[in-house]
Formats: C-alpha cells, structure tokens, sequence
C-alpha cells in the first residue's frame, strides 16, 4: 500500500498467493488443503525427544555465529558419506531456514543491478529476494514438453556482462523435475566458461525418485563457483523448526556471517540440536517419510491422468504435482478458484511461479492418501470437466 510512512519500495508490493491461501483455508469447513508444501506429518518424535533433552541441558542460548560446531562437523560428515565430498566446517553456516540462507547469499555476492538467472517456474521468493538485495532476476523459460529440464543453448542466450549466478533447483519446486546429470554437467560448464556462479537450492534432496540426487557442488571444477542452500524442512519434516545451512567457500561464509550478525545473529539453538539429530538419525527417520511421499505421488498421478481436460508429467521428484489445466480454457487463477469455490479445493495457481506456470495448477502432496480420494472425487465432478 502507498503511505508516507512505508518504504516507496513496498508502495506496489503484493501478497503472493501462497500467502493469501493462509487466509482462504478458512473459507469453508471442509476445505482440502494442497496449497503449501508443509506435510501433514510431524517432525519424527526421536529427534523432538532429543532436541528437547538438549535444551534441559543447557542449549538454550546463542550459539557460534556460524552455528553449533558440533552440526557444522555433522555437516561434513554427512557430505562425505553420501557424496564422498570433503567439506570444511569453515565452508559451512548455519541459518535460520532455506529461505533465510537465499537472501544472505544474495546478499553477499550481488552488486546493484547484477543479474540472477532463475529457471521459469520458479519458487515464488526467488525474484523478490532477489531485488530485496539490489539485483535484478531474469527469467529463464522451461517447458513441459522438455520435461522442465533447462536448455543450455536458451541459458547462454540470457548471459550478459551484469550476469552474476544462476539459481538451479533440483528436485525442483513447483514443477517436480529432477534434472539429469548431463543437464547439470551443461550447466556447470556454462558457469565455468562465464565465470558465474551456481546458487544450487537443495532442498529436497531426499525426493529424487528416479535416480539418485547429484550435488552441483561435486562437478568437476564447480567446488569453487558452487554455494549450496539445503534445508531440514522437507527432507525431515522440520517446517516450524526453520533451520537450514550454507556451503560455500569459506571468504563467502565469512561474509554471509557478518551480514547475519546484523540480522538474526544466529539460528536458534534448539533447533539446531534437532538438526544435529536429524543427520545422525536420517538413515531411520527419512525412508518412512520418502516412501510416504512417494506413495502420495503415484497415487496422485494415477488419479490425474484419469480425469478429463487434466494431465501431469510422471512423477520424478519433490512433493509436487504441477496438473496441466489448459483443455478447461481456464487460466490457473481462474481454474483455482473454481476448484475453491465448487470443491472446497484450496491450490496454487501455476502463474504464482512465473510466466511459463500459466496453464498449470500445483498440487502439494502434503495430506495422507484418503484425503487425496475424497479431493479428486470432488474434482471428478465439476461440470467443467465433463462438458
């Protein structure tokens, strides 16, 4: 809103529709909740019982600037044993959630007006945070026909000299696309003949379905050029804890903790005890929630190819269904709140994610199997579809 006393910034700024879906879902009584990707099971009770021990201990207070040492130290175990990579703890920082770590990295490498390359869908923040640091996002159009994979050759047309980083998202949100190796290899080799650098956003990292995650960061010659975003949000049902981490050179991580001490400080502590716990615990606490998506996601696509005018891609990653809605003649926003209105179906509209969204619905598969049948049951009936 404009007021004097609002920053002139913020005069035209607007809601997204992931935030104005809070509001919604209390809209009607029987509402259906597939809007935002928070799942409906709790963070396993081991790392809580854990976690909460830890604070009768004593973890109660700020911790090092850079994070608990002692999960930064899990850290490099983890990256050793998963992807036989040998991370310093001064190459780590520890921050209050994913989206937290996106906007001091933005921070620390963007000068006024330096471009960010940002694959088109998108995780709706990236352009805001983007400017928040004085940069400027430019868009990178993916399609569905191409299986939202990223086209080199359409990448290296959008390089200019102001072209600072590319942002890669795999498993990626909200299309649900795992990039395969030769596309990642062709993005580090973009990189590297540009001198740019590879903000890779890997948060969920557990839900690559169809083979197994690659780290930009473990491409040959990207160590240097690559900064790694990850989140314990998704892959351990840890939303309300907000807590994630940031790899990158340690000359970056130094300056990312100078910005945070004038920001936040540090990640709270408890939760970076249960962050701890997670790691150790994560070959016990992650496959029943891996297979529990999983699940959700085949069932999912089996439900949405059946029903008329609607179609989506199979499923390779994330915890997402991006439904192709363009047979309706509806646009996404249209065709949302139809669903809301006729089925008490709450949704985010495809053009929330970017320009190449448009013609698209995403469904977060954050509700149990028996809520899903009640949901396309619904969506079985609308008379659009049927027509």
């Amino acid at each position: 809103m404009k007021h004097r006393f609002i920053s002139k910034r913020y005069w035209n700024s607007i809601t997204t529709p992931m935030g104005e879906s809070v509001s919604l879902f209390e809209k009607f009584d029987d509402i259906i909740n597939f809007s935002l990707g928070d799942p409906d099971f709790n963070t396993p009770e081991p790392i809580i019982d854990l976690a909460m021990e830890d604070a009768k201990k004593g973890h109660t207070h700020y911790t090092d600037s850079y994070g608990d040492p002692e999960l930064r130290d899990e850290i490099t175990k983890f990256y050793k044993e998963e992807y036989g990579l040998d991370i310093k703890r001064e190459e780590i920082m520890v921050t209050t959630s994913g989206c937290h770590a996106m906007w001091l990295v933005l921070e620390a490498i963007l000068d006024d007006e330096d471009e960010v390359i940002i694959p088109d869908p998108y995780f709706t923040p990236y352009p805001q945070q983007i400017k928040l640091a004085r940069g400027k996002p430019v868009f990178l159009p993916t399609y569905e026909e191409e299986m939202f994979e990223i086209n080199v050759e359409r990448l290296e047309r959008l390089i200019t000299n102001r072209t600072k980083a590319i942002i890669v998202n795999t498993p990626h949100n909200p299309t649900g696309t795992c990039y395969n190796r030769r596309t990642m290899q062709e993005i580090a080799m973009i990189a590297k003949k540009y001198d740019l650098i590879v903000i890779a956003d890997d948060v969920y990292t557990e839900f690559s379905f169809e083979e197994p995650f690659i780290p930009m960061v473990s491409l040959g010659g990207m160590r240097e050029r690559t900064i790694t975003i990850s989140s314990f949000s998704k892959n351990f049902a840890m939303t309300g804890w907000r807590i994630g981490y940031i790899l990158a050179p340690d000359f970056i991580v130094d300056t990312v903790k100078d910005i945070n001490e004038n920001n936040v400080f540090t990640a709270p502590s408890v939760s970076q005890r249960a962050a701890l716990h997670a790691l150790r615990l994560r070959k016990k606490v992650c496959p029943p929630i891996i297979n529990e998506i999983k699940n959700r996601m085949m069932y999912a696509y089996d439900r949405i190819k059946r029903i008329p005018k609607l179609s989506t891609l199979p499923p390779r990653g994330s915890m997402y269904m991006f439904v192709n809605i363009k047979e309706t003649g509806l646009n996404s926003t249209e065709f949302c709140d139809l669903l809301l209105k006729e089925a008490h179906i709450l949704t985010i509209p495809g053009i929330a994610f970017g320009e190449c969204g448009e013609g698209f619905i995403r469904l977060a598969l954050t509700i149990g199997v028996s809520e899903m049948e009640e949901a396309f049951n619904r969506v079985e009936k609308l008379s659009i579809l049927n027509r």
